[in-house]
């Protein structure tokens, strides 16, 4: 199989101090970098995706659900929407933006520096199996995992390098990942 890391959502608005920090979010950063550091060659590919908010309408709200909508995070040209300073990014060969004008979770739904979305462009180079990692475990991992079975790539969320935002959350995802025949490994900061 060829393989492709995918590394969703390392940002500061999503690591503590963030306007939607994940406790975990930072050591998250930290244990990929160190991942990548010995376990980079095993992959034919890694990209990251990014949440890059301009005008996401009803995304954004002043008084959050937090099911459909959120506090203003990663809006384009602000810090928050920046990579964690602990994610070595050196290892990344692509970026995919996602959410400019819309609301956005998975990495599938994102766009490389040439347009293209992650899935076609994972198929152009031969990969037939992903990983992920990052931030949520609970929201844009699991998105980003549901996506990958479904557009058939062979699929593991590598849990031990993502973080939840609440266990319940994280636990139903999970369940709602296993069910879509998505492999599991490790357990969620």
């Amino acid at each position: 199989m060829t393989t492709a890391l995918i590394v969703v959502d390392v940002q500061l608005d999503f690591c503590e101090g963030g306007s939607m920090g994940v406790d975990g979010g930072a050591a998250t950063a930290s244990a990929i970098s160190a991942y990548l550091g010995t376990s980079a060659g095993r992959y034919a590919h890694v990209v990251a995706s990014r949440d890059y908010h301009e005008d996401p309408g009803d995304h954004f709200s002043s008084t959050p659900d937090f099911v459909d909508t959120w506090p203003p995070h990663c809006r384009l040209g602000h810090p928050g929407a920046a990579f964690h300073p602990d994610l070595d990014v050196k290892h990344l060969e692509e970026v995919f933006t996602k959410g400019r004008f819309e609301a956005a979770y998975s990495a599938f739904e994102g766009r490389a520096t040439d347009g293209h979305l992650l899935a076609p462009w994972l198929r152009t180079r031969g990969v037939d199996a992903v990983e992920v990692v990052g931030i949520a475990t609970d929201h844009c991992v699991r998105a980003t995992a549901l996506d990958g079975a479904r557009e058939g790539f062979a699929t593991t969320v590598l849990l031990d390098l993502t973080a939840g935002v609440l266990p319940e959350t994280t636990a139903r995802a999970q369940q709602e990942m296993a069910g879509a025949g998505v492999t599991l490994t490790g357990s969620p900061r």
